[in-house]
């Protein structure tokens, strides 16, 4: 995704995998640009299941009471939730599912004769609150929301900044911006080079997940963990939400369950969420979105 700005100070670099750019009226102090870069290497020293010094690791080595910071008890809660309201669909369990069918630490990209299911929460985790109770060793992975709670914890430091921004971690993005709604870009699913249409958003997230990206073999990195298998049915999703740890969940719930369930759930807040969602055979299903214009 791509958001149109103008007059802006843009700050660019790579952190967590993705190319980050924020963009401000004037440039960051140091002081803010050391916060955002420590900020987002604790993420990486705690969630990141491509080292072997993080806490992800060390919980796939051993189990017991692993801590949780406070910051990130908001991500664990959800990911709860987003289990429950799928079924299972959307785990941080999905972990091994991912390295055996090829998505590991080395990049192998090379899947294993057979790739088994992940276990089910309550097998795995006794608890969640302030820390980890792990019953038995397992690869955890926080892909289908972690990226979206990293970019609302850089704006968090960011709004202390500046009135207006936009934080943009590897097309997930979380904008403030009171001057008047950003059009944005949603990048066609099939061609990077093309968009299917854009949206507008003035203050909120909107956080994109797509089949084709991270795709090797006859695999793709948003998979099912109760089969074991990548999703089919749907090509692309795209949602807007109150911010963006949210929104990067339910886009990745999007390929597993339905949007009314999804609301039906539970209240997410006074607005609720918006959505597009592409799918295989060519249909397009979305809501009223702000600003919407799709060129299929």
């Amino acid at each position: 995704m791509t958001a149109v700005r103008s007059q802006t100070h843009e700050w660019c670099f790579d952190a967590l995998g993705t190319r980050w750019e924020i963009s401000t009226p004037t440039p960051l102090t140091d002081d803010a640009a050391h916060r955002v870069a420590d900020e987002l290497d604790r993420i990486d020293r705690v969630w990141s299941r491509f080292r072997d010094d993080s806490t992800v690791a060390e919980i796939a080595r051993h189990g017991g009471r692993h801590l949780i910071a406070s910051a990130d008890q908001p991500l664990v809660d959800w990911y709860r939730r987003l289990y429950d309201l799928t079924g299972g669909a959307v785990s941080p369990m999905v972990g091994q599912v991912l390295a055996d069918a090829g998505y590991d630490a080395e990049y192998s990209l090379v899947p294993q004769p057979v790739v088994g299911s992940a276990p089910r929460w309550d097998d795995v985790l006794s608890a969640h609150t302030g820390a980890l109770e792990v019953r038995r060793p397992v690869l955890l992975d926080v892909g289908a929301a972690g990226k979206g709670f990293a970019v609302d914890r850089v704006a968090a430091i960011v709004g202390e900044e500046v009135d207006s921004y936009v934080v943009d971690g590897g097309g997930d993005m979380r904008i403030r911006w009171p001057d008047g709604p950003m059009r944005v870009a949603l990048e066609h699913p099939l061609d990077a080079e093309k968009a299917i249409g854009v949206v507008e958003l003035g203050d909120g997230a909107i956080c994109a997940s797509a089949a084709n990206r991270r795709a090797w073999a006859d695999w793709h990195h948003i998979v099912d963990p109760r089969s074991a298998s990548p999703a089919r049915e749907v090509l692309a999703t795209w949602v807007m939400a109150s911010d963006a740890m949210l929104a990067d969940g339910l886009a990745t719930a999007l390929f597993f369950t339905s949007a009314s369930t999804l609301r039906s759930g539970f209240d997410l807040d006074d607005v609720g969420f918006h959505h597009v969602t592409v799918r295989r055979n060519g249909t397009v299903e979305h809501t009223d979105v702000p600003g919407l214009e799709l060129f299929l």
